[in-house]
């Protein structure tokens, strides 16, 4: 017998989606699902989570997400069913256990972290992937641009890119801060966990085999091993990780039973496991503990419950707007949220800007400028997203502080003003994205001074936005007249 072997559930007790010809694994629908996979059958345990004697001598093992008593409505957990020793438990036995690694990248924002306030709106050009000349995976690329909070604290988020050239090959990693939210932007992300497998994809790869669709979001929650392969080489994209909470779907209100992201488009892996007894690293949280084990970290042989990562592609974001007069507000543009302490509060928002049709009558249709509580993290995915002054390009970012004046170009607000509206398709080929929360942000000496892209955005593209009001002085004395009301002065003063 080979020291790798793998298998893979057929099914499985969930709806399994229809997948792509040329994507080899499947998935189970419906977010926040309770699913049940074996990828032996007859595996889980009948009528309970811990028998005596577990089938082929495999080990029962509970991950709990939430506190044990928790609301029903809220209790997340997964029960597994694996064929070595838990990995956690294993590496106690190991001569050397958990030790404190070299490998120190990320830089979980708080009071103790070097970090920078900003006032003013920041941007950077798209971040350079590794040079071939060094070997970088997912975890040696990953870095700290900005966030709030703490870890420890249970409260705040960290956002993160990562370049990468290089598969993690015999190498897991496992984040015991919070959730990971991946957004790749170039190059598929091939991602297996201790519940399976599957790929994610960026959008820049239509030509090429697509094993999951363009535009893809995917979310390894806190406490869950992975590893990361890159079947297209170099890879770019970014991270938002959040410490309080887990992610959920917004409540739709008004809306109804439909619209924005949809429960059923959310796929989770079927169960997977491999038999690998070569050596094994493993990494652990933002300051870095690695450990060594005799075997693969990747040995779930079947697990049921709702705590599992998932996956999202974000093309199938069912718009809603307005469909007769005025802007709406960009909640509606909201995949996923996370709850703060503080009711009716999200910590993080994902929103994402999509094709959609524009039709309302008499209205301004771009972004209005405004100032918003909400400190706001944008970056492209892929295609054209206008009206900004930065060279905002696929793979970059933009940054604007909580209340911090911003809105379209010169340009842009001219073209807006006077153009005839008719019903139009905006965004068309484009998915650009939003971290959007509720409390302020800081940014990281790394953000800061060690990139090598960031600028700040060009003042200039609202050079021409001059004040218009006393171009109108003598009609607005006339109306002021016709009111009964004094006239203003040559100043405008009255």
């Amino acid at each position: 017998m080979s020291s790798k072997m793998g298998a893979t559930a057929q099914g499985g007790y969930a709806v399994v989606s229809t997948t792509p010809e040329n994507d080899p694994y499947s998935y189970q629908v419906g977010f926040g699902n309770r699913f049940a996979s074996e990828a032996i059958p007859g595996v889980l345990p009948s009528g309970q989570n811990s028998p005596q004697k577990c089938k082929y001598d495999l080990y029962a093992e509970q991950m709990t997400a939430t506190s044990f008593v928790a609301p029903r409505a809220q209790n997340q957990n997964a029960c597994v069913c694996s064929t070595t020793l838990p990995p956690n438990l294993s590496t106690l036995f190991l001569p050397d256990g958990f030790t404190k690694s070299a490998h120190q990248l990320l830089t979980k924002v708080s009071i103790n972290s070097p970090t920078i306030q900003i006032a003013t709106q920041l941007a950077w050009y798209p971040f350079d992937l590794p040079p071939d000349s060094s070997k970088v995976d997912f975890i040696d690329g990953l870095k700290t641009l900005a966030g709030n909070g703490d870890p420890s604290l249970r409260e705040g988020l960290a956002i993160h890119v990562y370049t990468a050239n290089q598969s993690m090959e015999n190498k897991a990693y496992c984040n015991n801060d919070g959730d990971f939210l991946i957004l790749p932007q170039q190059g598929r992300l091939d991602i297996q966990t201790e519940f399976g497998k599957w790929v994610a994809c960026c959008a820049l790869l239509h030509s090429v085999l697509l094993m999951a669709r363009p535009g893809e979001l995917v979310v390894i929650q806190r406490g869950m091993k992975f590893k990361i392969s890159l079947p297209d080489g170099p890879s770019r994209g970014y991270i938002q990780e959040i410490f309080g909470s887990h992610y959920e779907l917004p409540d739709l209100g008004p809306l109804g039973a439909s619209g924005l992201a949809q429960a059923r488009d959310f796929e989770y892996p079927v169960a997977h496991f491999d038999i690998d007894q070569s050596p094994w690293e493993s990494e652990v949280g933002g300051k870095h503990f690695s450990c060594k084990q005799e075997h693969t970290p990747f040995d779930v042989v079947a697990w049921h419950g709702n705590y599992a990562p998932y996956k999202y592609a974000m093309e199938k974001f069912t718009n809603v707007g307005s469909i007769s007069k005025d802007h709406i507000d960009p909640s509606i543009f909201c995949v996923l949220t996370a709850k703060s302490k503080t009711i009716g509060t999200p910590l993080a928002d994902l929103l994402i800007f999509s094709p959609r049709w524009d039709v309302a009558t008499g209205t301004f249709r771009p972004p209005y400028y405004h100032r918003n509580v909400a400190t706001e993290f944008m970056g492209l995915i892929y295609g054209d997203y206008g009206g900004r002054s930065d060279e905002f390009a696929p793979g970059g970012a933009s940054y604007e502080t909580g209340f911090c004046p911003h809105g379209v170009s010169y340009d842009e607000f001219k073209g807006a003003t006077e153009a005839e509206l008719k019903p139009m398709r905006v965004h068309e080929g484009t998915i650009a994205f939003m971290f959007e929360s509720s409390m302020m942000f800081t940014l990281t000496d790394y953000a800061m001074k060690r990139t090598g892209k960031l600028h700040e955005h060009e003042p200039k593209m609202w050079d021409n936005l001059k004040g218009q009001f006393l171009n109108h002085l003598d009609q607005v004395n006339s109306d002021l007249k016709a009111a009964g009301l004094p006239p203003l002065g040559p100043s405008g003063q009255t």
